[in-house]
């Protein structure tokens, strides 16, 4: 009897390893199904909508859309082939899954989708004002985190294909707008609200300094100003409207302004400096490039150059665009951005939905307030034309190819409660082209605004 017993409860213990280890599989084909069948030939995806409902990528591919329609978000949005990978759909095509372990995959009727907060409207606008030209915007609400538009040029119709790959122009298969560019003249920002953190509102207003075309330095390089006949004695705010280098150059080297309080400050904005590792900006899996610059020693040629904008100093467009809502909040904190607003699963069910986040504090509120202070300012004295709301901005004229070309960029902010919209816009070679930035941005507040 005792051995009866005993067989009996080593059966027992067998059947329960054999269901427990069988309840095991099927979790875990139940858990790892859909990725494989998103990994081989037969997966079916969902779709990707803007902000009104419009088709940015059919995952069917059964749709029918006009030549180019998805050409303006092609390298933004991509595609599933493989060969775009920090896209929106390759970075989150697991929630474009049309396959579920019960019902195998969904072919009509699976609801799997992404719900963007793009504009498609305003980034075909923005395409087509471009013409033949090259370059990139992108334009947020600073206060939500929706990014709205983000175009980049050259771009691709993902419905095309890739069969002339060979062909493409340089840059068509990434969206620019998330890779580091010579900031320019932008970078000025920067470098006012590390010297208005450093030493103060009043104190930094109280400096002026004199351009008379150019600035011999401390080491007796030349730092040459746009404008060869110089713009005198000026004070913060009228070199910020000039762009002027010299004054920086000379601010970089005050005494009161010390280079390692400078990159104190740009790191706490985001840069990496020096030998610091690089970062990135994670945007619903996309991954954006964080700011970098060298600072070596304040009376340094290319120390000064790149606190102007130049030197090894290279912002993402994006980052550019995030430190403006930093700015235009009036809270030093970037609002951060978003493209994902929410999804659904096969059945149609909300799996997910985006909320409004923020960053650390980058700057205190003062420094925020007499930054927007300036930037309106100077929107209000040199681009009273391009908006009907008042307009924060900064413009920017960045040295790439060794010189051979200049890029244009503005950045800024419009000050409107309805129409909370924070930008960035690059012109690429802006003497190849008739096309001006400013053209790009009434384009732009126009399509966003009308």
């Amino acid at each position: 009897m005792k051995s009866i017993r005993r067989c009996q409860r080593v059966i027992t213990l067998f059947i329960l390893v054999f269901i427990a280890g069988l309840v095991l599989l099927v979790f875990k084909i139940d858990r790892e199904a859909p990725f494989y069948m998103m990994n081989s030939d037969k997966h079916q995806l969902g779709m990707v909508y803007d902000r009104a409902g419009g088709v940015l990528f059919d995952g069917s591919g059964k749709g029918s859309y006009e030549d180019n329609y998805f050409v303006d978000i092609g390298n933004l949005i991509g595609d599933d082939k493989g060969q775009m990978e920090n896209t929106l759909v390759a970075r989150n095509i697991d929630k474009l899954n049309n396959y579920t372990f019960s019902e195998g995959i969904i072919r009509e009727g699976g609801q799997a989708a992404i719900y963007t907060t793009l504009d498609h409207y305003a980034n075909r606008a923005v395409y087509n004002v471009y013409g033949g030209s090259e370059g990139c915007v992108c334009a947020y609400n600073y206060k939500t985190g929706e990014v709205l538009v983000c175009v980049s040029l050259p771009s691709i119709d993902v419905t095309k294909g890739y069969d002339n790959i060979a062909e493409m122009k340089s840059g068509t298969l990434i969206s620019k707008a998330m890779y580091g560019t010579v900031p320019g003249s932008t970078q000025k920002v920067s470098t006012v609200i590390s010297a208005l953190e450093i030493m103060g509102r009043d104190k930094l207003f109280s400096k002026s300094y004199s351009c008379s075309g150019k600035y011999t330095n401390t080491r007796g390089m030349d730092i040459v100003c746009h404008n060869s006949y110089g713009h005198g004695v000026q004070g913060i705010q009228q070199a910020v409207e000039n762009s002027c280098n010299p004054f920086f150059a000379q601010l970089i080297e005050d005494p009161d302004l010390p280079l390692p309080k400078i990159m104190e400050k740009y790191r706490t904005l985001g840069y990496a400096v020096n030998e610091d590792e690089m970062g990135y900006i994670d945007i619903d899996g996309i991954q954006c490039e964080k700011a970098s610059t060298t600072l070596v020693d304040s009376a340094d040629f290319n120390t000064e150059w790149a606190c102007i904008g130049q030197g090894e100093t290279l912002v993402s467009p994006i980052q550019l665009m995030m430190w403006q809502s930093a700015i235009a909040n009036g809270t030093g904190k970037m609002t951060m951005p978003h493209i994902i607003d929410h999804c659904t699963d096969t059945y149609g069910e909300l799996t997910s939905y985006a909320k409004t986040t923020y960053s650390n504090q980058l700057f205190s509120e003062s420094t925020a307030a007499v930054m927007k202070e300036i930037l309106l300012t100077n929107g209000a004295n040199h681009y009273g034309g391009i908006a009907s709301s008042p307009l924060g901005i900064k413009s920017g004229t960045a040295q790439v190819k060794e010189g051979e070309e200049e890029n244009a960029l503005l950045v800024g902010f419009l000050d409107d409660e309805r129409h909370p919209i924070a930008f960035c816009v690059l012109l690429e070679n802006k003497y190849g082209t008739a096309l001006t930035s400013e053209q790009i941005l009434r384009t732009l507040l126009d399509a966003l605004t009308t």
